[in-house]
């Protein structure tokens, strides 16, 4: 897929993997349509990406929000004329076990991860489909191939997003729209310090967590947004970033039941 002069909607672009993936974008000459729900930090991406020469438009909402998501097809087609490439990436992160989070903060999380990435899609499909190549790229997770004690909701969630992606790719054989689904390894984002942690979780545990989480991220934004759109590019159907997600899709296959019994001891070091 050739990516000067297409167009592209990139949702949580105010930063991390979604602003590098912008950055990316706009160095192929891409043009995009950036969506965050920090105003500030969506305006930082865009200043950026208008110094590498495209046309920029920021749209600030939340993506949980049913009506925003309705009516920004729209208003992407009004500033650029054409939509070529959906990412679906704004996601957010939720600590504890099943029985510690309340069903409200479940709810909160499947919403963005899962819900807004569906209607998202559903609302720009009738654009993609004007165009003669598009692709629709998904962001799961390492937790999409795996489930660690500690994140049913997330893990939850970015199972849907890899399952619902694999479904709508099989559903659009034969049309001009691809899909991938990506699947990040440990990537330097601000996700797990951000993360929502329920009130009865003590502050030892959620900074014992949080340490846990943060040794493995190694990778920057930078090299996981330029792996995602080598993938968007060569209309990747699963693009693994990183050698820990290479290394956990692998032993998943081979193991997918007793997986834990081997992974649980790199996870709690």
């Amino acid at each position: 897929m050739k990516l000067k002069d297409r167009v592209a909607l990139i949702t949580g672009s105010g930063g991390g993997i979604g602003r590098a993936i912008a950055l990316v974008l706009s160095r192929r000459g891409c043009h995009l349509a950036l969506v965050d729900i920090n105003e500030e930090a969506l305006l930082q991406t865009a200043e950026q990406a208008q110094l590498l020469g495209v046309q920029v438009t920021t749209h600030p909402l939340d993506v949980a929000d049913r009506e925003a998501i309705r009516q920004l097809p729209a208003a992407v087609h009004a500033a650029h004329g054409r939509l070529d490439v959906l990412i679906n990436n704004a996601g957010v992160a939720l600590g504890g076990t099943f029985e510690q989070v309340s069903e409200a903060d479940f709810d909160w999380l499947m919403e963005i991860n899962f819900h807004a990435v569906v209607r998202l899609t559903r609302a720009c499909l009738p654009l993609l489909h004007q165009s003669d190549n598009a692709q629709i790229v998904n962001m799961s997770s390492l937790y999409g191939l795996i489930s660690p004690p500690g994140q049913t909701a997330y893990s939850a969630s970015k199972f849907a997003v890899r399952g619902f992606s694999n479904a709508l790719r099989h559903e659009l054989e034969g049309t001009p729209i691809g899909v991938s689904v990506v699947h990040p390894g440990g990537v330097a984002t601000a996700i797990a310090k951000s993360a929502r942690v329920p009130g009865s979780v003590s502050a030892k545990e959620i900074e014992e967590e949080r340490s846990r989480h943060e040794k493995m991220l190694r990778m920057t934004p930078e090299k996981a947004g330029e792996i995602i759109v080598r993938g968007l590019e060569q209309r990747q159907a699963r693009i693994l970033v990183g050698a820990d997600a290479k290394a956990v899709a692998l032993l998943e296959r081979l193991l997918p039941v007793r997986y834990w019994s081997i992974l649980k001891q790199a996870f709690r070091n």
